[in-house]
């Protein structure tokens, strides 16, 4: 799990030492706009922003029962980020798997890709899409009134 904070560990340090050269220069106000925006930037980029995950295994469970999407990702992934942000509160809908704390669920991205781990692969009725558009997405989630 600890690679999963790398890069927004390495934005707010950045980001400290960005603040740190402008409060050197005189300029506090810049420091903490700088800081605040590579703050906020980790935490796009951390495992925060997305529902928790579960098992690949779980997931598949649960999808057979209530037709609810799988979405395999991994932290940092521009693609996942995007997908993500796009579906808003309806990303609480779909089953979301980490490959990088699941090896089941790395190698059902594997499986599903010829060998490598693309993400954002996102499961419907045993069919793999790799980095589907949100939209199409959201059109594929069962009837709120299920839930």
């Amino acid at each position: 799990m600890a690679r999963a904070w790398i890069l927004p560990m390495f934005f707010v340090v950045v980001g400290v030492l960005v603040a740190a050269a402008r409060i050197a220069a005189g300029s506090p106000v810049a420091a903490a706009v700088s800081l605040l925006l590579f703050v906020l930037l980790a935490g796009l980029y951390s495992p925060l922003v997305f529902p928790r995950s579960i098992g690949a295994v779980e997931a598949q469970r649960r999808s057979a029962v209530d037709g609810r999407p799988i979405v395999y990702w991994r932290p940092g992934c521009k693609y996942c980020l995007r997908l993500r942000m796009r579906l808003g509160r309806d990303a609480r809908r779909l089953n979301w798997v980490n490959i990088w704390r699941d090896p089941a669920g790395a190698a059902a991205v594997r499986a599903a890709t010829g060998g490598d781990e693309t993400v954002p692969t996102v499961v419907l009725a045993g069919r793999p899409y790799v980095n589907p558009d949100p939209g199409w997405v959201r059109g594929q989630l069962p009837d709120r009134s299920r839930f």
